[in-house]
């Protein structure tokens, strides 16, 4: 029996989201030989993003456009795909683990009557079908399941799979959906004021620069920021600093804020709390800088440095210069 995937498709400012190509890449591992894998695009004005997505190896792209879904509103975006999901009915549904996909997951999950895992950072083909790892444990355990029946939906942990290519010239068609909002709409974004770490988008950026309550104020963070521009990456925060007024709860992360998995992680001024640990542990590099000796974070990084972190990194960002200039 021939099966359909769906990749729900995510994007932010214009610009498709990395982890919509990780989340193609970990359908393909998954689809089993004669499938086929559908693109789910919704939004206002996204018709270049459509097209974008044609060129890599879907069968066809469902686009659903209309003001109302220029911001996520998960009403609204249930209400727009119920009507693609009962049309191409998938066995399986993948999207990023972000804000909106772990939102998002279980409401299509509900719809379908399907089963769910969520975070998965690695997918293998076994002799019972696919086999999905995901963290537990504040990443101190893993674990991997498999479904034993369709349908499923799967979030996909971003940094994790590598991005699906190109189909290499081939175009997938492009299937318009009209929507109209339904008057049991409960309420509607009108705006949303979005406070970021930068350039870069926290959960997909390769090199994070993290600060603690070792930053002692909002001043502190400047040297982190300076650091991540050179390096172009993004910065984030633990919540002790959050707590402390030092920096918005949107650069938080940790078990009660954002997981990132960066190539390389610069804790500064981190303890190393286990609620810290659970939402940076699988980065691929930790480094440290830490005037405490002792401090757990130190069991936890690839490569430490004891010292002050206001004499260390304005060390690093002077030479990261120099490097990359």
């Amino acid at each position: 029996m021939s099966r359909t995937y769906a990749i729900i498709a995510e994007h932010r400012d214009g610009k498709l989201r990395q982890v919509t190509l990780e989340a193609l890449q970990a359908a393909q591992i998954a689809l089993p030989e004669g499938g086929r894998i559908t693109a789910i695009i919704m939004g206002s004005q996204v018709d270049s993003l459509a097209d974008e997505l044609a060129a890599y190896p879907f069968a066809d792209i469902h686009l659903i456009e209309h003001d109302s879904l220029r911001h996520y509103h998960p009403e609204a975006y249930l209400a727009a795909l119920a009507g693609v999901l009962d049309t191409i009915r998938p066995d399986a549904v993948f999207i990023g683990h972000t804000a909106v996909g772990r939102d998002l997951a279980p409401a299509i999950a509900a719809k379908l009557k399907a089963g769910q895992l969520s975070d998965v950072i690695a997918a293998e083909s076994s002799g019972e079908g696919i086999l999905f790892t995901r963290p537990v444990y504040a990443g101190k355990a893993f674990e991997k399941k498999r479904f034993t029946d369709f349908p499923w939906a799967v979030t996909i942990r971003p940094n994790n799979f590598p991005a699906a290519r190109t189909a290499g010239g081939a175009k997938a068609p492009i299937v318009k959906t009209a929507y109209s909002p339904p008057p049991t709409l409960r309420s509607v974004v009108k705006d949303v004021v979005l406070k970021t770490s930068g350039k870069v988008d926290l959960t997909e950026a390769k090199i994070v620069v993290s600060g603690g309550r070792g930053v002692k104020s909002a001043d502190g963070f400047k040297p982190l920021e300076e650091l991540a521009e050179v390096l172009n990456g993004a910065v984030g925060a633990s919540r002790g600093a959050c707590d402390a007024g030092y920096c918005d709860y949107a650069l938080q992360i940790g078990q009660t804020g954002k997981v990132v998995t960066p190539e390389i992680y610069i804790a500064c001024g981190i303890s190393g709390a286990i609620q810290h640990l659970a939402g940076m542990s699988q980065s691929r590099i930790i480094i440290a800088i830490n005037k405490d000796p002792e401090a757990p974070i130190f069991k936890m990084a690839d490569y430490g440095i004891v010292g002050d972190l206001f004499e260390v990194v304005p060390l690093l960002t002077r030479e990261f210069r120099k490097v990359l200039e």
